[in-house]
Order: C-alpha cells, then structure tokens, then sequence
C-alpha cells in the first residue's frame, strides 16, 4: 500500500536538473533525503540522520528535531551543488511530524519549493 501511495505522489512530481526533487525517506530510525535528476536518473545530493552528530541530536529531543537537522543539512549541500529550488516529494507519507520538520529544515536553510 505504501508503494501505490508513493507511485501515485511521484505520478505529479518530476525533477529535472534546474529543479531536482526533492524526495524524503522516513524509516523508524532516521530520515534520509537526496537530490534527484529525473531527466538523467541522477541523485545530486545526499543526506541521512546518520551524519548528523549525538551533539546535534540532543538529548531526548525526538525524531523530528533530527529530521530538521537533516533538512537542515540537506539544504546546505544543496547550495553547494548550486541548486536553490526543488520539487518536494514526500512519496506515501503524510506532511506530518518528521517529513514537515524535515521540510521547515530545508526552508530554512535557503531551500525553496
């Protein structure tokens, strides 16, 4: 079921390399998002919670602030790759919780979409 919701988000959704999508992947430990060229089947940019550092995670302060984080960081290396516009795809899962944090993040670190 959560592959046909996905298939019918992405359905709507295509990246190309002025404007990548953005996908978002919420496991029950962590959240990793990259970059996706659709044109040319490229990812251009990666980030995970598993690089974020304990510091940063703080203590007790829950999934979604690490989801942030990752937004956050995913942001950056965006810039870096010169990109500063993107097409979110949240793929089956709701903009809720660690996805929204995961969005404001990446917002806030200069992302628009």
């Amino acid at each position: 079921m959560r592959m046909k919701r996905a298939r019918r988000t992405r359905a709507r959704i295509v990246g190309s390399a002025a404007r990548p999508r953005l996908s978002v992947f919420r496991s029950n430990r962590g959240v990793y998002a990259q970059l996706i060229d659709d044109a040319r089947g490229v990812t251009l940019a990666y980030a995970s919670s598993r690089e974020i550092s304990a510091q940063e995670k703080g203590d007790g302060k829950g999934k979604s602030n690490v989801a942030g984080h990752v937004g956050t960081l995913i942001a950056q290396r965006a810039a870096k790759a010169g990109i500063t516009k993107a097409v979110f795809d949240r793929g089956a899962y709701r903009y809720h919780g660690r996805v929204k944090a995961f969005a404001e993040g990446a917002r806030k670190g200069g992302l628009r979409f």
